[in-house]
Order: structure tokens, then C-alpha cells, then sequence
């Protein structure tokens, strides 16, 4: 059996001296797809916010893509989130640049340097997303749903072990929102584990997976009826 991609034990989430989340347990096996569900305030994007360590870990254990949240050091912190891909509800494209341009930058910033290789890994990315035809586009020209499926391509460039997605869809009209799962429902079934933060629940219904949800400082597995 291997190693859980994600464990955590006795770990309470804060901001500043606030309590966010506390006492989470929880194990995420490779290949999973987990929605994460609560009310606005309720803890979600904090959680996730820790995940990728933006929010530090000060109580309890958490292992993370083989990296220890507890321990982790501010120099490890990128090293972590190239095992990680990220997608925000708000995209998070640089505006000035085309979408091929985008990917060079994320690519640059991480350490590739060969030009070829670097081109190829982009259009393979794009052409997962279905947004190969779109490179030379600036983000202004594309729609919502495309700028995610941008968004969601770039969180693939460094081939990540797990894809944490914050409220992808918390822009998009209900027939995009389908669109983007259906996105990442793929990359899921093609191996990756997958965490959405998600509050659009016809989604859950629509593609039912393991839900957990933040009530009361608490995050817990609920049977989907009961959401």
C-alpha cells in the first residue's frame, strides 16, 4: 500500500489567534477526487490556503506530497507547490501576455531552460484543456470558461502529483461550471488526485464523488443525500 498523498492528525487550522478548523484527521489516497463543501466563512479556502502552505501549520501533523507541513521551511515552500498544481476561482493570468506566454513564464520561473522542451510541455498541457487553438490569445479574448481551462493547464505544467482547486467554478455560469469539472473530472480519471473547494452543490449532484464538509470549526465525510 502506498503512502496517502495527504495525511493529516490533530491539526487545528488558525488565522492569526483565531481558530479556523480544529481536530482535522484525514488521509487522501492517490487518484481521489474530493470535494470540499461549507458555507461562506466556513474554513474552505483556509484549509486549502494551508495545503499549499500559505497558511503556516502551527499545530498538529500534516504530510503533504511527501513534504512535512510542520517542519516545512520558507525556501521548500516552492519546491512544495511544483508537486502541487493550484487553481483559483479568479484564474490568476497575466494580463499583458498571451496564454502561450503564461505557460513560458510558470515554466521559466520553475527551472526549465530548454525552449523546445518547454514549447512541447505547453502545448501538450493546452491540448488536455482543449485550448491549444488558443495560444496566441490574450486573456481578455477568452471567455471565463476558457480562462480556467488556461488556468487549470498551467496548474498541470510541472506534472504535479495532486491539483488543489479553490472555487474553480465560483465565476462561471452553471453550463461553464460543467464544462470545468468535466476538466478536471478527466485529469482525475487519467490518475491525478484532485481537492475542489467548491459551494456549487447541483455539481455534486451532477458528478458525485467523497465530500467532506467545514461546520463548526470542524471538517468531516458526509453522504452526499445529506449535503
Amino acid at each position: 500500500m502506498s503512502e496517502p498523498i495527504l495525511f493529516l492528525r490533530n491539526v487545528t487550522i488558525y488565522q492569526e489567534e483565531k481558530v479556523i478548523l480544529s481536530n482535522i484527521h484525514l488521509e487522501v489516497n492517490h487518484g481521489e477526487f474530493i470535494y470540499i463543501i461549507g458555507k461562506t466563512g466556513s474554513g474552505k479556502s483556509s484549509f486549502m490556503k494551508t495545503l499549499y502552505a500559505d497558511l503556516p501549520l502551527t499545530e498538529g501533523e500534516a504530510h503533504i506530497v511527501n513534504f512535512d507541513l510542520a517542519t516545512l521551511k520558507e525556501d521548500d515552500i516552492p519546491y512544495l507547490r511544483r508537486k502541487i498544481g493550484i487553481v483559483f476561482q479568479d484564474f490568476k493570468l497575466l494580463p499583458d501576455r498571451t496564454v502561450n506566454e503564461n505557460m513560458l513564464f510558470v515554466l521559466e520561473a520553475t527551472g526549465w531552460t530548454d525552449a523546445i522542451e518547454m514549447q512541447n510541455k505547453i502545448d501538450e498541457v493546452l491540448d488536455k484543456v482543449d485550448m491549444k487553438a488558443f495560444a496566441s490569445k490574450m486573456p481578455h479574448q477568452l471567455s471565463g470558461g476558457e480562462q480556467q481551462r488556461v488556468a487549470i493547464a498551467r496548474a498541470l505544467l510541472n506534472d504535479p502529483e495532486l491539483i488543489l482547486a479553490d472555487e474553480p467554478t465560483g465565476n462561471l455560469d452553471p453550463q461553464t461550471s460543467v464544462e470545468v469539472l468535466e476538466v478536471l473530472r478527466k485529469i482525475n480519471a487519467n490518475g491525478k488526485t484532485v481537492i475542489m473547494a467548491t459551494h456549487d452543490y447541483a455539481l455534486l449532484m451532477k458528478f458525485p464523488s467523497k465530500t467532506l464538509k467545514c461546520e463548526d470549526s470542524s471538517i468531516f465525510e458526509v453522504v452526499q443525500k445529506t449535503v
